[in-house]
């Protein structure tokens, strides 16, 4: 299946450059560019695509504000940013982005994170994981505890580590020698069971429990 994307960055070149690296992936299609939040919102709408590529500083619209709009349309975005700053990753992670990458990620990371987001899991950049990790556990301690992990079946708690790695269906599957639908529905329970609303805060359980 081809996974349609629309690219929105203020800048040509980077939009080019991005193209180019969409081009090489064969199961990805650049249908739609961008260069300012609000023209992104319209070319997503009248789209439809499978995943927003997004950059956070565009007139008009910012990024995160155009983020917010879009996923209440249910539509995935990825950002892709040359911030690493906690106000953007925190704005994005609010409006509702399903991943944030730095620029200066590789081609073939970036072609991850479309496939990743576009198959509805998460990808963060590492430069931004630890803090994103650490104010979701802060924020997890306001909290009332999490649902007792006793409720886990083996393979789950299982599971539940794996996403304390932050490994994504694909790489679960691998690991436990399954099925990639086999692998969703465990993190599907995984989830459910935990009243874990992301994959972000399941690993912050995880490692909480000293299981990632």
């Amino acid at each position: 299946m081809t996974i349609r994307v629309v690219i929105a960055d203020d800048h040509a070149a980077v939009r080019a450059g991005v193209r180019a690296v969409l081009d090489t992936a064969g199961d990805i299609e650049v249908v739609g560019e961008a260069a300012d939040g609000r023209v992104a919102v319209q070319q997503a709408e009248a789209l439809s695509p499978d995943v927003v590529l997004m950059d956070v500083r565009m007139p008009h619209v910012d990024g995160i504000a155009a983020t917010e709009r879009l996923t209440e349309r249910r539509i995935p975005v990825l950002v892709l940013t040359t911030f690493a700053v906690d106000d953007y990753v925190d704005g994005a992670m609010a409006a509702g982005a399903a991943g944030y990458l730095l620029k200066t990620a590789d081609p073939s990371t970036i072609v991850d994170g479309v496939r990743r987001v576009a198959a509805g899991e998460g990808i963060l950049s590492p430069e931004v994981t630890r803090r994103v990790l650490d104010r979701a556990r802060e924020a997890g301690r306001q909290q009332a505890e999490h649902p007792s992990l006793d409720q886990l079946t083996p393979r789950e708690r299982e599971v539940l580590s794996a996403l304390g790695e932050g490994l994504s269906n694909a790489q679960i599957a691998r690991r436990f020698v399954i099925s990639e639908p086999t692998a969703k529905s465990h993190v599907s329970n995984v989830l459910t069971k935990l009243q874990a609303p992301t994959r972000m805060r399941a690993a912050v359980i995880a490692r909480d429990a000293g299981l990632a």
